[in-house]
Protein backbone atom coordinates (compact mmCIF):
# COMPACT_ATOMS: atom_id res chain seq x y z
CA UNK A 1 0.00 0.00 0.00
CA UNK A 2 2.63 2.19 1.27
CA UNK A 3 4.53 1.31 -2.61
CA UNK A 4 1.50 2.33 -4.35
CA UNK A 5 1.48 5.34 -2.91
CA UNK A 6 4.95 6.60 -3.31
CA UNK A 7 4.65 6.12 -6.61
CA UNK A 8 1.23 7.63 -7.16
CA UNK A 9 2.96 10.88 -5.79
CA UNK A 10 6.30 10.53 -7.77
CA UNK A 11 4.43 10.24 -11.02
CA UNK A 12 2.00 12.78 -10.33
CA UNK A 13 5.04 15.52 -8.82
CA UNK A 14 6.57 15.13 -12.10
CA UNK A 15 3.69 15.68 -13.72
CA UNK A 16 2.23 18.41 -12.06
CA UNK A 17 5.31 20.76 -11.31
CA UNK A 18 5.88 20.24 -15.24
CA UNK A 19 2.39 21.60 -16.26
CA UNK A 20 2.78 24.30 -13.17
CA UNK A 21 6.10 25.44 -14.42
CA UNK A 22 6.63 24.32 -18.19
CA UNK A 23 10.17 23.51 -17.28
CA UNK A 24 11.82 20.61 -18.11
CA UNK A 25 14.84 22.34 -15.97
CA UNK A 26 12.44 22.92 -12.58
CA UNK A 27 11.53 18.78 -13.31
CA UNK A 28 14.74 17.94 -12.87
CA UNK A 29 15.19 19.86 -9.84
CA UNK A 30 12.03 18.12 -8.05
CA UNK A 31 14.09 15.26 -9.34
CA UNK A 32 17.34 15.73 -7.64
CA UNK A 33 15.86 16.62 -4.44
CA UNK A 34 13.69 13.47 -4.50
CA UNK A 35 16.71 10.78 -5.56
CA UNK A 36 19.63 13.27 -4.85
CA UNK A 37 19.87 12.09 -0.88
CA UNK A 38 20.56 9.24 -2.06
CA UNK A 39 23.60 10.05 -3.24
CA UNK A 40 24.35 10.59 0.94
CA UNK A 41 22.17 9.40 3.29
CA UNK A 42 21.49 5.70 2.22
CA UNK A 43 25.41 5.59 4.18
CA UNK A 44 24.12 7.63 6.63
CA UNK A 45 20.80 6.00 7.60
CA UNK A 46 22.77 2.44 6.80
CA UNK A 47 24.98 4.07 9.74
CA UNK A 48 22.00 5.04 11.81
CA UNK A 49 20.30 1.89 11.17
CA UNK A 50 23.37 0.15 13.07
CA UNK A 51 23.08 2.52 15.96
CA UNK A 52 19.42 3.19 17.04
CA UNK A 53 16.11 1.28 17.25
CA UNK A 54 15.03 0.33 13.62
CA UNK A 55 11.59 0.10 14.58
CA UNK A 56 11.69 3.67 16.05
CA UNK A 57 13.47 4.77 12.85
CA UNK A 58 11.13 3.03 10.48
CA UNK A 59 8.13 5.05 12.44
CA UNK A 60 9.80 8.34 12.58
CA UNK A 61 11.19 8.32 9.19
CA UNK A 62 7.10 7.28 8.07
CA UNK A 63 5.25 9.67 10.27
CA UNK A 64 8.07 12.54 8.59
CA UNK A 65 7.50 11.53 5.13
CA UNK A 66 3.50 11.68 5.34
CA UNK A 67 3.68 15.04 7.14
CA UNK A 68 5.55 16.43 4.01
CA UNK A 69 3.29 14.79 1.41
CA UNK A 70 0.72 16.65 3.39
CA UNK A 71 2.67 20.01 3.38
CA UNK A 72 2.92 19.25 -0.43
CA UNK A 73 -1.00 18.40 -0.77
CA UNK A 74 -1.78 21.77 0.82
CA UNK A 75 0.85 23.56 -1.78
CA UNK A 76 -1.07 21.84 -4.51
CA UNK A 77 -4.24 23.82 -3.43
CA UNK A 78 -2.88 26.75 -4.48
CA UNK A 79 -2.73 28.66 -7.57
CA UNK A 80 0.81 30.01 -7.77
CA UNK A 81 2.42 27.47 -4.78
CA UNK A 82 6.22 28.73 -3.87
CA UNK A 83 8.41 26.69 -6.24
CA UNK A 84 10.96 26.81 -3.16
CA UNK A 85 8.65 25.45 -1.11
CA UNK A 86 7.74 22.32 -3.43
CA UNK A 87 11.58 22.17 -3.80
CA UNK A 88 11.94 21.52 0.22
CA UNK A 89 9.29 19.64 0.86
CA UNK A 90 10.23 16.95 -1.87
CA UNK A 91 14.15 17.45 -0.37
CA UNK A 92 12.81 16.51 3.16
CA UNK A 93 10.94 13.62 1.68
CA UNK A 94 13.78 12.48 -0.27
CA UNK A 95 16.00 11.96 2.75
CA UNK A 96 12.90 10.14 4.24
CA UNK A 97 13.44 7.91 1.64
CA UNK A 98 16.61 7.23 2.01
CA UNK A 99 16.98 6.84 5.13
CA UNK A 100 14.06 4.37 5.07
CA UNK A 101 15.81 2.08 2.67
CA UNK A 102 19.03 0.50 3.84
CA UNK A 103 16.86 0.86 7.47
CA UNK A 104 14.23 -2.00 6.13
CA UNK A 105 17.31 -3.64 4.53
CA UNK A 106 18.61 -4.21 7.63
CA UNK A 107 15.49 -5.27 9.37
CA UNK A 108 14.81 -7.95 6.78
CA UNK A 109 16.91 -10.77 7.94
CA UNK A 110 15.52 -10.65 11.72
CA UNK A 111 11.83 -11.22 9.72
CA UNK A 112 12.59 -14.71 8.16
CA UNK A 113 14.55 -17.37 8.86
CA UNK A 114 17.52 -17.57 6.81
CA UNK A 115 16.71 -20.18 3.86
CA UNK A 116 13.44 -18.08 2.93
CA UNK A 117 15.69 -14.99 2.16
CA UNK A 118 15.70 -16.05 -1.64
CA UNK A 119 11.99 -15.78 -1.73
CA UNK A 120 11.67 -12.84 0.78
CA UNK A 121 13.50 -10.56 -1.65
CA UNK A 122 11.79 -11.64 -4.66
CA UNK A 123 8.81 -11.09 -3.26
CA UNK A 124 10.01 -7.59 -1.99
CA UNK A 125 11.47 -7.14 -5.72
CA UNK A 126 7.67 -8.03 -7.02
CA UNK A 127 5.96 -5.67 -4.74
CA UNK A 128 8.30 -2.72 -5.74
CA UNK A 129 7.58 -3.60 -9.31
CA UNK A 130 3.94 -4.33 -9.10
CA UNK A 131 3.45 -0.50 -7.15
CA UNK A 132 5.13 0.94 -10.02
CA UNK A 133 2.58 -0.53 -12.45
CA UNK A 134 -0.24 0.10 -9.55
CA UNK A 135 0.26 3.50 -8.66
CA UNK A 136 0.77 5.27 -11.42
CA UNK A 137 -2.51 4.02 -13.05
CA UNK A 138 -4.69 5.01 -9.44
CA UNK A 139 -2.55 8.04 -9.88
CA UNK A 140 -3.32 9.01 -13.07
CA UNK A 141 -7.41 8.57 -12.21
CA UNK A 142 -7.32 10.64 -9.38
CA UNK A 143 -4.89 13.21 -10.79
CA UNK A 144 -7.97 13.23 -13.80
CA UNK A 145 -10.70 13.33 -11.07
CA UNK A 146 -9.81 15.39 -7.99
CA UNK A 147 -6.32 16.83 -8.97
CA UNK A 148 -2.77 17.06 -7.87
CA UNK A 149 -3.51 17.62 -4.13
CA UNK A 150 -5.66 14.57 -3.47
CA UNK A 151 -3.05 12.23 -4.64
CA UNK A 152 -0.64 13.33 -2.17
CA UNK A 153 -3.44 13.29 0.35
CA UNK A 154 -3.72 9.75 -0.53
CA UNK A 155 0.02 8.97 -0.14
CA UNK A 156 0.46 10.41 3.17
CA UNK A 157 -2.56 8.13 4.52
CA UNK A 158 -0.44 5.35 2.72
CA UNK A 159 1.95 5.57 5.18
CA UNK A 160 -0.48 4.56 7.87
CA UNK A 161 -0.24 0.79 6.18
CA UNK A 162 3.64 1.26 7.32
CA UNK A 163 3.12 2.46 10.74
CA UNK A 164 0.87 -0.13 11.69
CA UNK A 165 2.63 -3.00 10.88
CA UNK A 166 6.14 -1.83 12.08
CA UNK A 167 4.41 -0.92 15.36
CA UNK A 168 3.04 -4.09 15.88
CA UNK A 169 6.71 -5.85 15.07
CA UNK A 170 9.20 -7.11 17.94
CA UNK A 171 12.61 -6.64 16.54
CA UNK A 172 15.75 -7.76 18.49
CA UNK A 173 17.84 -5.13 19.90
CA UNK A 174 20.94 -3.27 17.80
CA UNK A 175 24.08 -3.98 19.26
CA UNK A 176 26.55 -2.02 17.68
CA UNK A 177 29.60 -3.53 17.21
CA UNK A 178 32.83 -1.19 18.41
CA UNK A 179 34.87 -2.35 15.97
CA UNK A 180 32.52 -1.48 12.59
CA UNK A 181 33.60 0.50 10.29
CA UNK A 182 31.23 3.65 9.76
CA UNK A 183 30.46 6.54 7.91
CA UNK A 184 32.76 7.67 5.35
CA UNK A 185 35.10 4.84 6.11
CA UNK A 186 31.78 2.25 6.01
CA UNK A 187 31.15 3.65 2.00
CA UNK A 188 34.77 3.75 0.91
CA UNK A 189 34.80 0.06 2.54
CA UNK A 190 32.09 -0.83 0.02
CA UNK A 191 34.62 0.44 -2.35
CA UNK A 192 37.37 -1.60 -1.66
CA UNK A 193 35.44 -4.50 -1.53
CA UNK A 194 34.07 -3.46 -5.27
CA UNK A 195 37.65 -3.10 -6.61
CA UNK A 196 38.84 -6.59 -5.15
CA UNK A 197 36.43 -8.41 -7.67
CA UNK A 198 37.00 -6.37 -11.09
CA UNK A 199 33.59 -8.03 -12.70
CA UNK A 200 31.46 -6.22 -9.45
CA UNK A 201 33.62 -2.72 -10.34
CA UNK A 202 32.40 -3.25 -14.17
CA UNK A 203 29.19 -3.93 -13.34
CA UNK A 204 28.99 -0.80 -10.89
CA UNK A 205 30.16 1.36 -13.59
CA UNK A 206 27.67 -0.02 -16.48
CA UNK A 207 25.10 0.66 -13.75
CA UNK A 208 25.98 4.19 -12.98
CA UNK A 209 26.78 5.28 -16.84
CA UNK A 210 23.36 3.41 -17.92
CA UNK A 211 21.39 5.05 -14.77
CA UNK A 212 23.29 8.88 -15.27
CA UNK A 213 23.22 9.37 -19.29
CA UNK A 214 20.12 6.77 -20.37
CA UNK A 215 17.47 7.00 -17.64
CA UNK A 216 16.98 10.86 -17.12
CA UNK A 217 14.01 10.18 -19.49
CA UNK A 218 12.20 8.68 -16.68
CA UNK A 219 12.04 11.68 -14.73
CA UNK A 220 10.56 13.63 -17.74
CA UNK A 221 7.72 11.39 -18.66
CA UNK A 222 5.82 14.05 -18.47
CA UNK A 223 6.84 16.47 -20.93
CA UNK A 224 7.68 13.49 -23.54
CA UNK A 225 4.35 12.88 -23.04
CA UNK A 226 3.75 16.29 -23.87
CA UNK A 227 5.93 17.51 -26.39
CA UNK A 228 5.90 14.49 -28.79
CA UNK A 229 2.67 12.41 -27.83
CA UNK A 230 0.22 14.81 -27.32
CA UNK A 231 -0.60 13.84 -24.24
CA UNK A 232 -2.02 16.09 -21.46
CA UNK A 233 0.71 15.37 -17.98
CA UNK A 234 -2.49 15.88 -15.90
CA UNK A 235 -5.00 13.10 -17.68
CA UNK A 236 -5.63 9.68 -16.51
CA UNK A 237 -4.07 8.93 -19.87
CA UNK A 238 -0.73 9.82 -18.79
CA UNK A 239 -0.93 8.13 -15.80
CA UNK A 240 -1.80 4.85 -18.37
CA UNK A 241 1.32 5.71 -20.10
CA UNK A 242 3.26 5.76 -16.95
CA UNK A 243 2.07 2.02 -15.96
CA UNK A 244 2.52 1.00 -19.22
CA UNK A 245 6.04 1.79 -18.96
CA UNK A 246 6.39 0.36 -15.47
CA UNK A 247 4.60 -2.79 -16.60
CA UNK A 248 7.32 -3.53 -19.36
CA UNK A 249 9.83 -2.90 -16.88
CA UNK A 250 7.86 -5.65 -14.46
CA UNK A 251 7.82 -7.67 -16.74
CA UNK A 252 11.68 -7.27 -17.70
CA UNK A 253 12.13 -8.22 -13.91
CA UNK A 254 10.33 -11.17 -13.77
CA UNK A 255 11.20 -12.89 -17.61
CA UNK A 256 15.28 -12.68 -15.42
CA UNK A 257 14.15 -15.51 -13.22
CA UNK A 258 11.23 -16.79 -14.96
CA UNK A 259 12.26 -17.24 -19.04
CA UNK A 260 15.64 -16.31 -18.85
CA UNK A 261 16.57 -18.39 -15.74
CA UNK A 262 19.08 -20.29 -17.34
CA UNK A 263 20.67 -17.99 -19.76
CA UNK A 264 23.89 -16.60 -18.95
CA UNK A 265 23.65 -12.97 -17.09
CA UNK A 266 26.66 -11.03 -19.05
CA UNK A 267 24.47 -11.95 -22.03
CA UNK A 268 21.26 -10.52 -20.64
CA UNK A 269 22.81 -7.76 -19.82
CA UNK A 270 24.03 -7.09 -22.93
CA UNK A 271 20.85 -7.88 -25.09
CA UNK A 272 18.99 -5.76 -22.40
CA UNK A 273 21.37 -2.99 -23.52
CA UNK A 274 21.18 -3.85 -27.07
CA UNK A 275 17.26 -4.01 -26.93
CA UNK A 276 16.86 -0.61 -24.78
CA UNK A 277 19.18 1.26 -27.18
CA UNK A 278 16.72 0.15 -30.38
CA UNK A 279 13.96 0.83 -28.82
CA UNK A 280 14.85 4.14 -26.82
CA UNK A 281 15.84 5.36 -30.38
CA UNK A 282 12.22 4.42 -31.63
CA UNK A 283 10.79 6.06 -28.25
CA UNK A 284 12.20 9.18 -29.39
CA UNK A 285 10.93 9.16 -33.11
CA UNK A 286 7.54 8.11 -31.99
CA UNK A 287 4.51 10.36 -32.05
CA UNK A 288 1.30 8.88 -32.18
CA UNK A 289 0.17 8.15 -28.89
CA UNK A 290 -1.37 4.19 -29.34
CA UNK A 291 2.51 3.84 -30.82
CA UNK A 292 4.00 5.67 -28.19
CA UNK A 293 2.16 2.82 -25.59
CA UNK A 294 4.14 -0.12 -27.20
CA UNK A 295 7.09 1.42 -27.86
CA UNK A 296 7.29 2.41 -24.16
CA UNK A 297 6.22 -0.82 -22.55
CA UNK A 298 9.46 -2.07 -24.58
CA UNK A 299 11.73 0.30 -23.65
CA UNK A 300 10.09 -0.74 -19.95
CA UNK A 301 10.76 -4.01 -20.58
CA UNK A 302 14.61 -3.57 -21.80
CA UNK A 303 15.83 -1.11 -19.08
CA UNK A 304 14.66 -3.86 -15.96
CA UNK A 305 16.18 -6.82 -17.72
CA UNK A 306 19.30 -4.91 -17.77
CA UNK A 307 19.01 -3.73 -14.33
CA UNK A 308 17.97 -6.69 -12.59
CA UNK A 309 20.89 -8.76 -14.88
CA UNK A 310 23.10 -6.60 -13.40
CA UNK A 311 22.02 -7.02 -9.99
CA UNK A 312 21.85 -10.45 -9.89
CA UNK A 313 25.62 -10.44 -10.98
CA UNK A 314 26.44 -8.40 -8.35
CA UNK A 315 24.51 -9.95 -5.56
CA UNK A 316 26.06 -13.56 -6.69
CA UNK A 317 29.70 -11.86 -6.39
CA UNK A 318 30.05 -10.43 -2.96
CA UNK A 319 30.16 -12.24 0.32
CA UNK A 320 27.50 -11.89 3.54
CA UNK A 321 30.12 -9.85 5.12
CA UNK A 322 30.52 -7.11 2.78
CA UNK A 323 26.92 -7.20 0.57
CA UNK A 324 25.20 -3.75 3.25
CA UNK A 325 28.92 -1.83 2.12
CA UNK A 326 28.79 -2.69 -1.93
CA UNK A 327 24.82 -2.30 -2.11
CA UNK A 328 24.90 0.57 -0.58
CA UNK A 329 27.43 1.62 -4.07
CA UNK A 330 24.68 -0.15 -5.82
CA UNK A 331 22.13 1.83 -4.53
CA UNK A 332 23.78 5.04 -5.26
CA UNK A 333 24.82 4.07 -9.11
CA UNK A 334 21.11 3.05 -9.82
CA UNK A 335 19.36 5.90 -7.83
CA UNK A 336 21.89 8.42 -7.02
CA UNK A 337 23.02 9.10 -10.52
CA UNK A 338 19.47 9.23 -11.85
CA UNK A 339 18.97 13.27 -10.70
CA UNK A 340 22.50 14.09 -11.85
CA UNK A 341 21.92 12.86 -14.64
CA UNK A 342 17.93 14.95 -15.14
CA UNK A 343 20.15 18.01 -13.90
CA UNK A 344 22.48 17.22 -17.18
CA UNK A 345 19.59 16.51 -19.68
CA UNK A 346 16.64 18.42 -18.14
CA UNK A 347 17.81 21.93 -19.01
CA UNK A 348 19.13 20.16 -22.52
CA UNK A 349 15.39 19.19 -22.83
CA UNK A 350 14.60 22.32 -22.61
CA UNK A 351 17.00 24.30 -24.61
CA UNK A 352 17.19 21.80 -27.59
CA UNK A 353 14.13 18.98 -28.35
CA UNK A 354 13.19 15.85 -26.40
CA UNK A 355 14.21 13.75 -29.39
CA UNK A 356 17.36 14.94 -28.96
CA UNK A 357 17.67 13.67 -25.63
CA UNK A 358 16.47 10.44 -25.93
CA UNK A 359 18.44 9.74 -29.07
CA UNK A 360 21.26 10.56 -26.61
CA UNK A 361 20.00 8.12 -24.46
CA UNK A 362 19.83 4.77 -27.41
CA UNK A 363 23.47 5.78 -28.33
CA UNK A 364 25.02 5.80 -25.02
CA UNK A 365 23.27 2.05 -23.86
CA UNK A 366 24.98 0.92 -27.33
CA UNK A 367 28.04 2.72 -26.51
CA UNK A 368 28.02 0.87 -23.33
CA UNK A 369 28.05 -2.55 -25.05
CA UNK A 370 31.53 -1.78 -25.65
CA UNK A 371 32.65 -2.38 -21.53
CA UNK A 372 29.58 -4.23 -20.50
CA UNK A 373 32.02 -7.63 -20.61
CA UNK A 374 30.90 -9.19 -17.48
CA UNK A 375 31.80 -12.63 -18.23
CA UNK A 376 35.60 -12.30 -18.15
CA UNK A 377 37.35 -10.31 -14.95
CA UNK A 378 39.96 -6.84 -16.00
CA UNK A 379 42.17 -6.00 -14.45
CA UNK A 380 41.97 -4.06 -11.31
CA UNK A 381 42.32 -0.26 -10.88
CA UNK A 382 45.15 0.35 -8.75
Amino acid sequence: MSNTGTWMQNVTLAAWTFALTGSETYVSLVVFCQLGPMLLFTVIGGHLADLVDRRRLLLVVAVQQAIFSVVLAVLATQDSPNLVAILACVLAIGIGQSVNGPTFNSVMPTLVPREDMPGAISLQSVNLNASRVIGPAIGGVILGLSGPSAVFLVNAASFGAIMFVVWRLTLPPVTPDPDAEAGLRRLLGGFRAARRDPIVARSLIVMALFSMFCLPFVTQMAAIADRNLGINPESATYGALYATFALGALLGALSVGTVFAYRSRPTMVRAGLAGFAVTMAAFAAVRHPAAGFVVVAAVGFFYFLTVTSLSTIVQSRIADNQRGRVMALWMMAFGGTVPVGGLIFGPMMEATSVTLVLAIAAVVAAALLAIAHLNRPAPAVA
